[in-house]
């Protein structure tokens, strides 16, 4: 950690990945081992951001149910019927314990047009195409549209989705966070590797003593 690369994380935003039903719960049909156990930790630093006022952004996938929109490593088993975050699912919701209030639905038309859904005073939905958050999507314009510097991650499966966000971020300069335990999937190789490019790992009580 250096002076530039030294989180301030009273001008971050909380950002989450892919913590969808589909991917979390047991049994789900695209479980990820782990993730469902730091939900909790994951509720607690969205706890402490809701109470600064900070910005959150839930980043998410939804898979059309003819493949159009996946990658290609999973397009034909989406395209052969594997029904995965499908748009306006039980499955393709957040996770109940992350929502700003339970009664919340995604709104797939919004986020599939490329537009963030706002679902808290400052907490927003947006959804990604591929592996990055910054990769067609309007999240760098919005955040620095909000003035921000520095991007907490926390989320479901770091070898894909969080590692390639988490990259982008590095690339266009924002101080990044990674918090270890509200993080699943994440490895000591995994977290060698962040702290190489500057990244600095964190746990969520840490940055609950910040925020308090």
């Amino acid at each position: 950690m250096n002076k530039y690369t030294e989180p301030r994380i009273n001008n971050s935003a909380l950002i989450t990945i892919d913590t969808q039903n589909d991917f979390t719960l047991d049994n789900a049909p695209a479980q990820i081992a782990g993730t469902k156990d730091v939900i909790p930790n994951m509720a607690r630093l969205l706890d402490s951001y809701r109470k600064k006022g900070l910005l959150i952004i839930h980043v998410i996938r939804l898979y059309l149910p003819d493949g159009s929109n996946v990658d290609l490593c999973r397009r034909e088993i989406i395209e052969k019927g594997k029904g995965v975050v499908i748009p306006e699912s039980e499955g393709a919701e957040l996770v109940e314990d992350l929502k700003p209030d339970s009664s919340l639905k995604l709104n797939a038309n919004v986020l599939l047009a490329g537009e963030l859904q706002k679902i808290g005073s400052n907490e927003f939905v947006m959804y990604k195409p591929r592996w990055g958050a910054f990769y067609g999507t309007r999240l760098e314009d919005f955040l620095k549209k909000h003035k921000l510097d520095t991007l907490v991650f926390s989320g479901c499966n770091y070898p894909n989705c969080p590692r390639i966000s988490i990259y982008e971020a590095s690339e266009r300069d924002f101080r990044v966070v990674l918090v270890k335990d509200a993080m699943s999937q994440l490895y000591p190789r995994g977290e060698e590797e962040m702290e190489n490019i500057g990244v600095s790992l964190m746990g969520t009580h840490e940055i609950e003593g910040i925020l308090a």
